[in-house]
């Protein structure tokens, strides 16, 4: 069996909208989900508690080592970039920043691109930087799907046009499209 998986990615402006389109769910979407948004660790969270509690499927906080499974949504730690294992787990890095970021876009989708190949399905969404254009483009060249926000919709474009100026995008799509793109997942 081919595992597949949904990333769905952001910054500036983002977060809201990947948090909106995952309540918008009528159906728990039955590959992982993973949701990379830059935030910062000074900070605590507790985005995933609530969403759990508003979800009809479990949200957690990707753990070190922890392997993937089906069914599920995970966020990103602040602080650490979130890398995905040839045996289909999380590794965790405090490496450097990326475009200023960690958790960087760019270091997951690169990650999963490698694993999971033609069967990675990537959305990249608001952002005030260029983090994720390049994953994105990785994940196209290795056959998966990937999709860009419409920057005309997006709250900062620049995250979105970075992408398409390398035409990393297989496909640009208002948020209403992206919605229902979701949810034809389920």
């Amino acid at each position: 069996m081919e595992r597949k998986i949904l990333l769905l990615a952001g910054s500036a402006g983002g977060f809201s909208v990947i948090l909106n389109i995952l309540k918008a769910l009528e159906r728990p979407v039955q590959i992982p989900i993973i949701v990379v948004v830059h935030r910062n660790p000074k900070y605590a969270s507790s985005i995933e508690d609530t969403l759990s509690k508003a979800l009809l499927q479990k949200v957690k906080t990707a753990d070190d080592k922890e392997s993937i499974a089906d069914g599920t949504i995970y966020f990103a730690p602040a602080g650490y970039h979130l890398l995905i294992e040839p045996d289909y787990s999380f590794s965790l890095d405090i490496s450097e920043p990326v475009q200023y970021s960690r958790p960087s876009i760019d270091v997951t989708f690169e990650s999963a691109a490698e694993i999971y190949k033609q069967n990675c399905i990537a959305i990249l969404f608001s952002g005030a930087n260029h983090d994720g254009a390049q994953g994105l483009l990785m994940i196209k060249k290795y056959g998966g799907k990937t999709y860009v926000q419409n920057p005309l919709e997006a709250e900062v474009p620049i995250m979105p046009q970075a992408a398409i100026d390398l035409n990393a995008q297989d496909q640009i799509l208002s948020i209403a499209e992206i919605k229902d793109y979701i949810m034809q997942l389920t």
